[in-house]
């Protein structure tokens, strides 16, 4: 995919505090030609997925109103070859291969460790 059009990501957990945390860890050179799109929980990582169609979605699994785990199926369901990174405290082997069996490019433990997001990001990008 490379970064040669601006990239948009969609960053969805319901504490604004890990949004912002992630979001730092975008490298800048990356992030000067992207587009950042936030929100709150499961059913808001539907819509904004829908309406904007990003190229890549950090996606918390623990979320009111629809969790990680169900958005993640809808998203796969409107566009198969969507990356999404799930981003999770949860560090179970159950968990880590239940999303990587319903469709997730990676997942990311919290709190996050800032060599393995950026190694992840940059495979996902390149």
């Amino acid at each position: 995919m490379g970064i040669s059009h601006t990239m948009v990501f969609l960053v969805v957990d319901d504490s604004k505090i890990s949004r912002k945390w992630l979001i730092e860890m975008i490298p800048k050179k990356i992030l000067e030609h992207s587009t950042l799109i936030e929100g709150n929980n499961g059913q808001e990582a539907i819509d904004l997925y829908k309406e904007h169609r990003p190229d890549i979605v950090f996606l918390d699994i623990t979320m009111p109103v629809i969790d990680g785990f169900e958005a993640l199926l809808e998203i796969k369901k409107i566009n198969p070859e969507a990356l999404v990174v799930m981003v999770s405290a949860d560090r179970q082997k159950s968990t880590q291969e239940k999303v990587l069996s319903l469709g997730a490019s990676a997942i990311i433990a919290k709190p996050i460790n800032e060599e393995e997001f950026r190694s992840t990001l940059l495979k996902l990008v390149f």
